[in-house]
């Protein structure tokens, strides 16, 4: 499976760990950056990480910046983008059951490395779960312009 990973300069080192852990698990990782700690704004990355998601190249997607506040709301105005800021387990595994959100948001200098592989897992592991929940899918589909 092929899923996409992005960051700014506030998560640059979370990113690498992320990455690292999807490889380990057998992912393969589109990596749009950014690639070091130098500033850049996170708009730029979200674009580019959702439009591997929308294409259809990727089948999900993990952003990063500080707090995962910006990126993630970057990313929620891409039509077709479902991204959740994830800071525990139980968040992680709902926002796929529930929200079949195909992007994750963490904050690098808030969520830990260990953590954060934790949160992720839980979100990888879980399912969508269709049936009450795929009609309200349809309604936030229908809000986007």
């Amino acid at each position: 499976m092929k899923v996409v990973i992005g960051c700014d300069h506030g998560g640059f080192e979370l990113k690498e760990v992320l990455s690292a852990h999807l490889k380990d698990k057998g992912f393969d990782v589109v990596d749009v950056g950014t690639y070091d700690t130098n500033s850049v704004d996170y708009p730029d990355i979200a674009q580019k990480a959702c439009e591997e998601v929308t294409s259809g190249r990727c089948e999900w997607g993990v952003l990063i910046c500080g707090t995962g506040i910006g990126i993630s709301i970057a990313a929620n105005k891409v039509n077709g983008i479902r991204c959740a800021l994830v800071s525990n387990e139980y968040s992680a595994e709902m926002t796929k059951r529930h929200n079949n959100a195909n992007m994750v948001a963490f904050g690098g200098r808030v969520t830990g490395p260990d953590l954060a592989k934790h949160i992720l897992d839980a979100y990888v592991g879980a399912e969508f779960e269709g049936g009450r929940h795929e009609k309200r899918i349809e309604k936030i589909s229908a809000l986007e312009g």
